[in-house]
């Protein structure tokens, strides 16, 4: 799949910049930052959700020096 992207001319100076830093095309460049941001996202989004489960659950978190005495350590 193609796509274009209009930038200024400040915005494309600073991926060019980013892309001949990373020594790499600005193509590699945009695609690279695209699928990072998305995976930050699903993260995000999984974390929220694990986290609202937790919460949902009625389960409640403890000191780790409770661990530590229950297991002798």
């Amino acid at each position: 799949m193609c796509f274009s992207i209009r930038l200024l001319a400040e915005e494309k100076r600073i991926a060019e910049s980013y892309a001949k830093m990373r020594s790499m095309s600005l193509e590699e460049a945009f695609k690279q930052a695209l699928f990072e941001r998305i995976e930050d996202e699903y993260d995000v989004a999984v974390a929220a959700e694990a986290y609202a489960e937790y919460e949902r659950s009625g389960r409640k978190s403890r000191p780790i020096s409770e661990l530590w005495k229950e297991l002798d350590l």
